[in-house]
């Protein structure tokens, strides 16, 4: 029920009571009508209030977690930058560095291979 079709059925309800009423009585339906809508109106605040507080809540635990996130990601930055340099500096070294790569190369490739067998098998 909107507030313009309560307020209409209320000042219906008054002019037809006061008809036959004096204004005491009126003032006592008004007032009456009036602490119920109050009430109403009360409730709806608290129940706002609440999910206010916990959308608010909810905002910081995320943020909280999205910190998190950024500097674990930048701590794997570090780590892959680092990984990198090192890659980098032993592709461009001598021949004997050239054959560790490639049974470096070889090694990480069958290890992702078993891992991704084991991993299958564990899901199954």
């Amino acid at each position: 029920m909107s507030p313009e079709s309560a307020l209409e059925e209320v000042q219906a309800v008054v002019k037809f009571v006061a008809s036959g009423l004096g204004s005491s009585a009126v003032d006592q339906i008004l007032d009456a009508e009036n602490k119920r809508m109050a009430e109403n109106l009360s409730s709806k605040v608290t129940r706002l209030k609440s999910i206010a507080l916990d959308i608010d809540q909810e905002a910081v635990d995320q943020n909280r977690y999205l910190d998190g996130m950024d500097s674990d990601f930048l701590s794997t930055t570090g780590l892959l930058t680092g990984s990198v340099k090192r890659f980098s500096t032993m592709v461009r070294s001598g021949r004997d560095n050239k054959k560790l790569l490639c049974y470096t190369s070889v090694g990480l490739v069958l290890l992702f291979f078993i891992l991704y067998f084991l991993v299958t098998r564990i899901q199954t």
